[in-house]
């Protein structure tokens, strides 16, 4: 009884159901399409895992998103809510571009820079919005969809510049091959992809390492511990803002890793954005989808990033690829009502059990 209780408790099972879930009724939309929903998911999973090659694309469109899908979680574990992922993602795509392309440094420290500085600047640009927070009261949220925009605009205009411009075009330069993080070529020729690089490594390491501050450290339990209960925490003696603060740093240096990874790796230049780009916006989805569990955003992001890139070669077929986010969607607002239906069926288990 004690293992259908854990078995009914865990949040993996309605994760799973809400997958199910989010698969039947985008089956739904495809038949009211006119499409089979047999063809069309076919062809969604058959361009994920008929070929190794569609595979190590997987991961090259999960990086990222595994990266901003732990800036979030880590936000949702330690009380606030990082909205703003996305400006921060831009931020450090931006960053990690331009010295990509001005820097002359040799291969490894240029792209070790590279790195570093995006993640200082995806850090700085989100603790603008915790000083707002902690200093005048202004809530993150509000501040982060500002900054979201800003971002947004501030890469449009550096993108045009002419130092880093590329002329008759929309994009910058392409950044030195010595900042890139490509896997060595032939690595690269053996796996059929000349967009494979190191970023599913360091997003699985950043995992790690957050889901150790989180769960094994004193910093993690006083964070924790000022996201379950500020004032409480604040009693025990724990200093509230600066635990806002540390934990909006160590969010917004995530992102801004993952806007250096897409660069760096897969892009190699930064285009002019027509809209947002919505990295940051998808990693929300991850992190719910990963129950805020570091090590869950690695699966959840392998999840999207392998349903981002089958979703694009739904068009062979003659699907909409955007029942990919009819799908994302439906399993946010599944997980999210979860807590729920959770209490529904611990109820009615425990009601049969007195029976």
């Amino acid at each position: 009884m004690n293992k259908k209780k854990s078995i009914l408790e865990s949040n993996v099972l309605y994760t799973i159901i809400a997958i199910i879930a989010g698969f039947l009724i985008g089956a739904i939309f495809l038949m009211i399409a006119g499409i089979s929903p047999a063809v069309a998911y076919g062809k969604l999973f058959s361009s994920i895992f008929s070929k190794p090659k569609y595979l190590v694309w997987t991961l090259v469109y999960a990086s990222p998103l595994i990266f901003t899908g732990l800036s979030v979680a880590f936000s949702f574990r330690t009380g606030v809510f990082n909205i703003g992922a996305e400006g921060q993602f831009v931020i450090g795509g931006l960053v990690a571009c331009v010295l990509g392309i001005v820097l002359d440094l040799p291969p490894v420290i240029h792209a070790i820079v590279c790195l570093v500085a995006a993640a200082l600047a995806g850090c700085a640009w989100s603790l603008i919005v915790g000083v707002l927070k902690v200093k005048r009261g202004i809530h993150e949220v509000l501040s982060f969809i500002m900054f979201n925009w800003i971002a947004f605009y501030l890469s449009n205009y550096v993108v045009n510049l002419p130092e880093i411009h590329r002329e008759s075009s929309e994009a910058t330069r392409d950044i030195a091959s010595s900042a890139r993080i490509l896997l060595p070529s032939g690595l690269q020729k053996a796996l059929d992809c000349n967009a494979a690089h190191w970023g599913i490594v360091f997003a699985i390491i950043a995992a790690i390492v957050i889901w150790i501050i989180i769960e094994k450290t004193t910093l993690g339990y006083k964070l924790k511990a000022v996201g379950f209960n500020s004032n409480g925490a604040q009693y025990g003696g724990i200093n509230a803002d600066r635990s806002i603060l540390t934990a909006l740093g160590i969010s917004g240096l995530l992102s801004g890793l993952g806007g250096a990874v897409q660069v760096l790796g897969m892009a190699g230049r930064l285009s002019q954005f027509a809209g947002q780009e919505g990295f940051g916006f998808e990693g929300i989805t991850v992190a719910l989808i990963g129950g805020s569990n570091p090590i869950g955003c690695i699966f959840s992001g392998l999840f999207y990033g392998a349903m981002k890139y089958g979703g694009s070669k739904l068009s062979i077929v003659k699907a909409p690829s955007e029942v990919v986010d009819i799908i994302m969607g439906c399993v946010v607002l599944l997980i999210a009502i979860a807590h729920v239906f959770k209490i529904f069926v611990l109820n009615a288990a425990k009601k049969k059990e007195g029976k």
